[in-house]
């Protein structure tokens, strides 16, 4: 689940990702558009309208961190529209710390590397293309599994014959006010406990 406002690039929206899915279609009712499957009804996500006017927004752009009150007022406008679906608080972190515990080249590339992270109760085996990797390193991963900003899900994949489970992050990748363009993975401070939501641990 990611909630991403951008006021100045799209307007006074909050878009409200909740999941994958396939051909998409679309129900306005005032200030919310439900955004669901064509085919199967799930919904996938919202458009939240004049958000600002009935969240508290100001000063903040990028990815929002939601609590359970900002979640209660979203629950409340699609009550006050007569939408059955509720947005559920799901507290399990698919983007977290993790620390680079191995990096090797990869055998079959000159630019990738396996590496081996910790992100706390599992270790995870992630090829990564990005020239500043180095063993040690307090980095963000996005597990299998987690929906990154711009709509794409992270799944099991095989880079050139090596299993890759999760992706280490770029701040570009997550969406960040002010990332660098330029190819590069987000270190962190040394210190970075790990297994941490991501999220919590940028500035309210």
């Amino acid at each position: 689940m990611i909630f991403y406002y951008n006021r100045e690039g799209i307007g006074d929206i909050l878009i409200t990702y909740l999941k994958e899915g396939g051909l998409r279609k679309f129900e306005r009712r005032g200030d919310v558009s439900e955004i669901f499957e064509a085919e199967t009804g799930e919904v996938l996500g919202y458009n939240f309208f004049n958000a600002s006017t009935y969240l508290p927004l100001d000063h903040k752009e990028g990815l929002i961190k939601a609590n359970q009150d900002f979640i209660s007022r979203l629950n409340e406008k699609l009550l006050s529209y007569g939408f059955s679906e509720r947005i559920i608080n799901n507290d399990r972190p698919f983007i977290v710390t993790g620390y680079v515990l191995k990096s090797e080249k990869h055998p079959d590339s000159d630019h990738m590397h396996v590496c081996k992270v910790d992100v706390g109760p599992e270790q995870l085996q992630i090829v990564c293309g990005a020239p500043n990797i180095e063993e040690g390193q307090k980095v963000v991963v996005a597990k299998v599994g987690a929906l990154m900003p711009d709509g794409m899900v992270i799944r099991p994949s095989v880079l050139r014959g090596i299993a890759s489970d999760g992706m280490i992050c770029s701040a570009r990748e997550l969406g960040l006010p002010g990332a660098p363009q330029k190819r590069g993975i987000l270190t962190l401070d040394p210190a970075t406990a790990v297994g941490q939501d991501f999220y919590q641990l940028l500035p309210r």
